[in-house]
């Protein structure tokens, strides 16, 4: 029997379907509180929507989309002061200012969708070609002309059935995203630093005994409100000096995802003289342990080796609670293969609403998007 599958554009967590979180059993971040927080705290110059696809009455599919306008952003990152960053900021601004996401900007991997595993896959992807269509026409009816979209993140493997779908789209690559892979013989950080080379053991080393007299700690929902000003300075520091920035989280984002995360959310404070000096955060999404956002004070990251300290303890962290891998998503790449994460290539789809832009869009994407010249490490043995 043919049934037809159909969807639904919802632009508010409150009126999602009650069996919305049964597809996101596998993915905390296409569930209904993670897409609270997301709403109620998510950058100045977001909007999500959530898209529900139906087999006759049946959910059998969830997505989230992320819609960015880049006027309300004062900076693209502020790292490279020259021409070409001007110049990208004009093209920006005037061809690239409104971006529809259907994925989540904030994060690295497949945090896009959840189809039903008896759904028909290419089915179910026509019916969100339909679904992004739709709501493409309802931000314009609204004064919101949708210039690029672009579906992202996927390994080789996940953007075939997409591609297929989405014929005139450009197939992208940016930064990959950094896996670290937890040997199951593992039960302590001990066990880590015994599976390194030396050069890279004397490494560790180093960067412990630079961290002496730093204090770490846990912050409870509490702290983070106390803190809350000087953790977004924390973090809005780093995010500035990013090559590449396309929003800036709300102030209150850290203190809101704790009160609906919970347990799954854990921020840690490092303090030097009663100071926090930098902050660092996780996210559990079942067996794998998500690096989200951090900031420190760059005149003592340099002195303390405070980020490299923050990724070992994050791997410390989680080979003692028995996770079997660590996103450490995006950028600063090369340090964090000298932890041990390895690259995976990710892939996106991208369309302008331009003609002559769409036919150029290759060179279009690799000017908006900065190169990274990186040399990968091996620090096992």
């Amino acid at each position: 029997m043919n049934t037809t599958y159909s969807f639904k554009l919802y632009n508010s967590t409150s009126l999602l379907p009650s069996e919305w979180n049964l597809l996101a059993i596998d993915n905390i971040f296409l569930t209904r509180e993670y897409l609270e927080v997301l709403e109620n705290s998510c950058p100045v110059n977001m909007i999500c929507h959530f898209i529900g696809i139906f087999e006759e009455d049946k959910l059998i599919g969830i997505v989230l989309t992320q819609f960015l306008f880049a006027e309300k952003l004062e900076s693209f990152g502020e790292r490279d002061q020259c021409l070409k960053t001007s110049v990208r900021n004009f093209a920006l601004k005037n061809f690239a200012s409104h971006v529809l996401f259907v994925g989540n900007n904030m994060l690295t991997g497949q945090n896009a969708f959840v189809f039903d595993k008896n759904a028909k896959e290419s089915k179910a992807i026509k019916t969100l070609h339909k679904a992004i269509n739709q709501l493409k026409k309802d931000l314009k009816a609204s004064g919101k002309k949708v210039h690029i979209t672009s579906i992202k993140d996927f390994t080789a493997e996940e953007i075939e059935p997409l591609q297929a779908e989405f014929k005139n789209n450009y197939t992208f690559s940016t930064q990959p995203n950094m896996i670290f892979t937890i040997n199951e013989n593992w039960k302590s950080e001990k066990d880590y630093i015994d599976a390194l080379s030396k050069k890279y053991r004397d490494q560790y080393k180093r960067a412990r005994k630079k961290s002496e007299g730093i204090q770490k700690q846990q912050l409870s929902l509490s702290d983070i409100r106390k803190y809350e000003d000087v953790i977004y300075d924390l973090y809005f520091h780093v995010a500035k000096n990013a090559p590449f920035n396309t929003f800036f989280l709300a102030r209150n984002h850290f203190s809101f995802f704790k009160e609906i995360m919970k347990e799954d959310f854990l921020l840690y404070g490092y303090f030097l003289d009663e100071k926090l000096i930098g902050f660092n955060t996780l996210i559990r999404n079942g067996n794998v342990m998500d690096t989200y956002f951090l900031g420190y004070d760059e005149s003592i990251q340099r002195e303390k080796m405070l980020y490299l300290n923050m990724l070992y303890d994050m791997i410390s962290y989680s080979i003692k609670k028995g996770f079997e891998e660590i996103v450490f998503a995006r950028t600063a790449l090369e340090i964090k293969s000298s932890v041990g994460a390895k690259p995976v290539k990710m892939y996106g789809l991208i369309t302008h609403s331009n003609a002559l832009i769409n036919h150029n869009i290759a060179r279009f994407f690799n000017y908006l998007e900065p190169k990274t010249e990186w040399q990968e490490r091996n620090p096992f043995k």
